[in-house]
């Protein structure tokens, strides 16, 4: 109710930003004139063409508010309450407003309209509008669908932001929201022949969850109460997991180098050192050939999982969306040793003679090493398909 009186509002403002008061008296958009107007007349208090535009554009709507309020309360629907509020509450904006100029003086004569009081109605059509919201929304419940819960849950909400003294109008709108809610089961199925520890399924559940929940969603990873009613599953289901043998094997490089090692005196003919311009001794730099194998040991392992991520809702019983999903984790290990002079590897390849062949990790800690990625496919299918669950 707030939120539709405060859209009313700022489109009436919005509105009369737009053009002259006068404008928006031809156009029809009465409240926006008067606003207009009246933010005008603040300025220039003797505006006879603003004055022109309020006494009219004023006389209209009330004349049309007027008719309004009757028509609603002569069709006499329940629902028609909140409508009727509305117009009291604009009509009374509009008062408020319209009181900071007036009096008026135009052609001799002086404008004003009569104070009403718009409280008493305004407080009737309140507790009238919450009455019906009330009871629809007792009506709603009946109904026993999650849409009628969560509309029932909005018209307890109303009714208590009207009135707020309905007996037990906390405990029903916890009722409706819990019923309303939607629940979504995440659980891990595994049907491949390696089976894997407690703490594998509880990491790959480690799925940040409670970002992806509403206001009328929630996922759960455990077993929810035995009383807590599911209407999602989402299985993820694991065909196969393969893990390689450990396989290893030796990669050998020649590394060749040509390094410097030191220099000759340039001599003439007769074995003399030459002499440049400036009386040095010329010399030359001296090289050497240096070489090495490099003989690595490289330990290799690899993981890989598939399966697929099935969505289905139990009421009624069916599959909404299925995907392939699939992971895989490397293991690579290389160590190396020299034969002749290390002086010809590079400082990388010098690097690689610190490390020595390590243990190979076992098959379930490759599947764990999977984890990670396979989060983040369940993630992406999860996000994708979000929409799904409501």
């Amino acid at each position: 109710m707030k939120r539709t009186i405060g859209i009313l509002f700022v489109a009436a403002l919005l509105m009369s930003g737009c053009g002259s008061s006068k404008k928006q008296l031809e156009i029809g958009n009465y409240d926006a004139a008067i606003s207009k107007a009246v933010a005008d007349l603040r300025k220039k208090p003797d505006s006879e063409k603003d004055i022109e535009t309020l006494e009219r554009a004023m006389n209209i709507a009330l004349e049309q508010d007027n008719e309004r309020i009757r028509f609603l309360k002569i069709e006499g629907r329940a629902n028609a309450w909140d409508e009727i509020y509305i117009i009291y509450k604009k009509m009374s904006d509009r008062q408020t407003a319209v009181r900071t100029v007036t009096p008026l003086r135009y052609q001799g004569r002086t404008i004003e309209w009569p104070y009403v009081d718009y409280m008493q109605e305004m407080v009737i059509a309140k507790k009238n509008a919450a009455d019906f919201y009330y009871a629809h929304g007792q009506e709603l419940m009946k109904n026993n669908t999650k849409e009628s819960y969560r509309q029932a849950y909005a018209e307890f909400a109303r009714a208590r932001e009207y009135v707020g003294d309905y007996p037990n109008i906390d405990q029903m709108m916890q009722e409706s929201h819990y019923l309303g809610i939607s629940r979504a089961w995440v659980t891990v199925k595994n049907y491949s022949v390696i089976k894997f520890p407690e703490e594998f399924e509880k990491d790959l559940l480690a799925l940040d969850l409670p970002r992806l929940n509403s206001e009328w969603v929630e996922y759960y990873t455990t077993a929810p109460n035995n009383d807590t009613q599911i209407d999602y599953y989402i299985n993820i289901n694991l065909r196969t997991i393969a893990v390689s043998p450990d396989r290893q094997f030796q990669r050998d490089t020649l590394v060749k180098a040509r390094v410097e090692d030191g220099f000759d005196y340039v001599k003439d003919a007769r074995g003399n050192v030459m002499k440049d311009s400036l009386g040095n001794d010329i010399k030359v730099k001296k090289f050497k050939d240096l070489q090495c194998a490099l003989i690595q040991t490289v330990q290799v392992k690899e993981c890989v999982i598939q399966g697929d991520v099935e969505m289905m809702a139990l009421y009624p019983e069916r599959t909404i969306k299925k995907e392939p999903i699939g992971a895989r984790s490397d293991f690579e290990h290389i160590s190396a040793r020299a034969i002749g002079d290390v002086n010809a590897l590079s400082a990388e390849q010098k690097k690689m003679l610190q490390s020595q062949p390590v243990q190979f990790p076992m098959d379930i800690e490759m599947v764990i090493m999977c984890t990670e990625n396979l989060k983040t496919a369940i993630r992406g299918f999860m996000e994708a398909n979000r929409r799904y669950i409501n």
